[in-house]
């Protein structure tokens, strides 16, 4: 059951960080494009520290990411960021060995190893792993509800099941938990995603089905069509947007855009999608 994969031409995607830094400071920033071939026709980013342009080293993330690594002096941080990308023409390659095996592990906000008898008794019963996978989503849509704040930088899936309420990345931990939980590959994304209300960094799940990746969005907040890859990695502690590695810095303000040429597509949440 694959949906269509009415992609639009372009999406202009970007926004402003202003963060206040306290002390010398070394912070790692993940909000451009991953860059998978073809996928970004342009961009731009901006750092100015103290009303002084400051450079930054780029490094390579896993599937095209791209984190940027600045260093800075106390004052004012602020970070601009545009770009247009496109996912016509762009194929996801096949899943390899190892990504299948990190996809697997346990990870700090994902503990599928605590949440095996619950995974096992509610969803093992499904004979393949595509079954597996959509009663997973649904069942995480119709039993968490979406509430902004409900959540903290600790928060792991197990907490958020107990709770039953999250935002985007609790979503996404407790399906990639429960995903791995019963053999299936998972991993997490971050994303712009035209259409999101409010607009923000968002956080998807995507699992290996049948050699490929594919994109599921539990809280049905945006189309997935639409979706631009930001960072991928095992759960929201290697795609977060900006990590301190080092000082005391404090975001005072955040603005995202993410805006699709044309209608925005429609999107069930039930089909397969892949993500470039």
């Amino acid at each position: 059951m694959n949906q269509a994969q009415t992609h639009p031409e372009t999406v202009q995607v970007g926004g402003t960080l202003v963060m206040e830094v306290a002390t010398p400071a070394s912070v790692v920033l993940q909000i451009a494009v991953a860059r998978p071939p073809g996928a970004v026709l342009g961009e731009r980013l901006e750092i100015v520290n103290n009303e002084v342009p400051v450079s930054a080293d780029e490094i390579a993330t896993a599937v095209g990411g791209r984190s940027h690594l600045i260093r800075l002096r106390p004052g004012t941080l602020t970070v601009t960021y545009q770009a247009t990308s496109t996912a016509r023409g762009v194929t996801p390659a096949p899943v390899g060995d190892a990504e299948r095996v990190e996809a697997l592990r346990p990870s700090r906000y994902c503990p599928s190893d605590r949440l095996a008898g619950f995974a096992r008794s509610h969803f093992g019963g499904e004979s393949t792993a595509d079954q597996r996978v959509r009663a997973i989503r649904e069942y995480v849509w119709e039993n968490l509800a979406y509430a902004s704040g409900s959540s903290g930088p600790t928060t792991d899936a197990v907490d958020t099941l107990l709770a039953g309420e999250g935002v985007c990345r609790d979503f996404a931990h407790v399906v990639a938990a429960l995903c791995r939980a019963v053999d299936v590959p998972a991993r997490v994304a971050a994303v712009y995603a035209p259409g999101l209300s409010p607009m923000d960094f968002h956080a998807v799940v995507e699992t290996e089905l049948d050699g490929q990746w594919q994109l599921w969005d539990a809280t049905r907040l945006a189309p997935r069509q639409s979706m631009v890859r930001i960072a991928t990695g095992r759960d929201a502690a290697d795609i977060a947007f900006s990590t301190v590695l080092s000082g005391q810095v404090t975001l005072e303000h955040l603005e995202i855009v993410a805006v699709a040429d044309g209608e925005l597509p429609r999107d069930e949440h039930q089909g397969r999608v892949a993500l470039a």
